[in-house]
């Protein structure tokens, strides 16, 4: 029986794909036996951060990963479709609904052995393979075992989440609906417009309150793609006005006019009582939070039903410690997935998974373990991971930079793009023919 270690998105994902090719696993998640920081059931694959999942569209690179993903027969992705909320041209779901879903897929598979225990120490080698998937708050035992067993310490950074206001303390007079670049789906977001006066405030109280403490180490470092509010207005006066709170493509009906500044809302579950603050990823203490927070137009007397917090995610050094099967490199039994095997994101994380579950039930069955090819985007995330610069290794995000252009291709970026996903479904296609992949392959996207 195949064991995984970690019961979040990709531990979820890789006991699907395992029992999908008829191998019996089981997965060992310690919540509720052991709890963290940040996470606040005891479902599987709960979502602690954002509730998207990003670009829907084949022309962004984490929307090819997806569908790639459904072709494969992801449960993840099947699961957040079936409980997605308006995002305009993004992924997003209901966080309650989607661990729901998952926890009962998982839970209910009869080739699934669901175990809640704190697992402290890295199995040893035996007759069957090991995935660890524990995630970014990988308990101290268990992180310290695996930093002995690659030979190095882990790198680390610190996440931080963003706050989620209650929709009925919104002042909707002062919001307005609106998304930015779909115009198909308008009135996804909420929109809270500031004026330069009003931005100056935020920005000087962004900059000025009062940090929650790190406690274990003097001085933070923050992955790039997930920057705290705070540390962004840092960077410059003007930072977020480019940033995630850039106008660009809005319109105040109030006004007939672009805002000089934007914070916006996204619906955070089904019954549309709960917004989270895009983009506003924050380490100040509570109190401090509630007193910057209700600067925002719109958000005066908002109530918050979390306040954002910041965490320390760790991860391994992937390119000197896994092969691009997710198998490390000194040990071909034990793979590593999801965030603390080295890629950033909910959707890579899960896909870290898939790509594991499949390689452990091939070794399983005695088959060979041929990863996708490097045109495919799941294919070029394996290729970073395994084979990045290990010096100066940071998690990335999946993106059209780490597939290799297509010959002839469209001077157009979009066509450029498009040409890439188009070729990538064919070569996944042929992929998964020849491996025998679990899940019927489309000839077309969906």
């Amino acid at each position: 029986m195949i064991q995984i270690v970690g019961g979040g998105l990709a531990g979820c994902e890789a006991a699907w794909q395992i029992a999908a090719q008829g191998v019996p696993v089981a997965l060992h998640e310690m919540r509720p036996v052991r709890g963290t920081r940040v996470h606040r059931t005891d479902r599987l694959a709960e979502l602690v951060c954002s509730n998207s999942f990003r670009g829907a569209k084949l022309e962004n690179a984490v929307g090819l990963l997806k569908e790639e993903m459904r072709r494969l027969g992801s449960l993840i992705m099947r699961v957040a479709g079936e409980t997605s909320v308006p995002a305009g041209g993004a992924l997003a779901v209901d966080r309650d609904r989607f661990a729901a879903g998952v926890t009962g897929a998982v839970e209910g598979h009869p080739l699934i052995t669901v175990s809640r225990r704190e697992v402290a120490h890295v199995p040893a080698p035996g007759a069957a393979p090991v995935i660890i998937a524990t995630g970014p708050l990988t308990s101290d035992p268990l992180s310290a075992e695996i930093a002995a067993l690659v030979g190095q310490d882990h790198l680390y950074f610190y996440d931080a989440i963003s706050p989620v206001v209650a929709a009925d303390t919104i002042d909707r007079s002062k919001v307005f609906r609106a998304s930015r670049w779909d115009a198909s789906a308008a009135g996804d977001y909420l929109n809270c417009p500031l004026d330069e006066h009003e931005y100056g405030m935020l920005h000087e109280a962004l900059v000025t309150a009062e940090l929650a403490d790190l406690h274990d180490i003097d001085r933070a470092r923050f992955f790039e793609g997930c920057l705290p509010i705070e540390v962004m207005a840092r960077r410059g006066p003007d930072t977020l006005r480019f940033g995630p709170l850039k106008p660009v493509g809005l319109t105040d009906p109030a006004t007939g006019r672009r805002p000089h500044a934007v914070v916006q809302l996204r619906q955070d579950n089904l019954a549309a009582d709960h917004y989270s603050l895009v983009g506003f990823q924050t380490q100040l203490k509570w109190g401090e939070q509630r007193r910057v927070l209700r600067l925002i137009p719109g958000l005066e007397q908002g109530e918050f039903i979390r306040y954002g917090m910041i965490h320390r995610n760790t991860y391994i050094n992937a390119p000197s410690v896994l092969l691009d099967t997710w198998q490390t490199r000194a040990r071909p039994d034990l793979f590593f997935a999801g965030q603390i095997s080295g890629v950033e994101g909910y959707v890579e994380s899960a896909a870290s998974g898939l790509m594991a579950g499949l390689n452990a039930a091939a070794l399983t069955q005695g088959r060979p373990l041929v990863p996708p090819p490097r045109t495919t985007a799941m294919g070029a995330l394996a290729y970073y991971v395994s084979h990045a610069n290990a010096a100066d290794y940071q998690p990335t995000n999946i993106a059209f930079g780490l597939i290799p252009s297509a010959e002839r291709a469209p001077r157009n970026r979009r066509a450029r793009r498009q040409a890439l996903a188009e070729r990538a479904l064919n070569d996944l296609a042929a992929w998964a023919a020849a491996a025998a992949a679990p899940a019927a392959v489309e000839a077309q996207p969906s």
